[in-house]
């Protein structure tokens, strides 16, 4: 299916997960200013491992310390992650990775 046919809310979160695709993520990024890198992507596809393992997309403080339970303490950091997806990490990077909007995040 082609990233731009792909059915999204109103604010560009992806509406059924399962069809989310690497261009999808490439072409949402971009609308957020963002071009993707190997940094980005690990955390991208580690949002998708929460997501499949939790059912739901995580809020800033669980997404903090499953990244550094996954990649270790250097990039289980608030900055690190800020650094990647400005300007809030849990809900661009949930939206990049086609997850839903995390609950909390504004």
């Amino acid at each position: 299916m082609q990233a731009d046919t792909l059915k999204v809310d109103k604010e560009g979160y992806l509406l059924a997960a399962a069809d989310w695709s690497e261009p999808f993520a490439t072409a949402t990024a971009a609308q957020e200013g963002i071009k993707l890198t190997a940094e980005h992507w690990e955390i991208i596809l580690l949002l998708r491992q929460f997501y499949q393992q939790y059912e739901l997309s995580p809020a800033m403080r669980p997404l903090v310390k499953y990244v550094g339970l996954q990649l270790g303490a250097d990039k289980g950091r608030s900055i690190y992650l800020l650094q990647l997806f400005p300007p809030s990490p849990a809900r661009i990077a949930s939206k990049i990775a086609g997850l839903p909007k995390p609950e909390n995040c504004l």
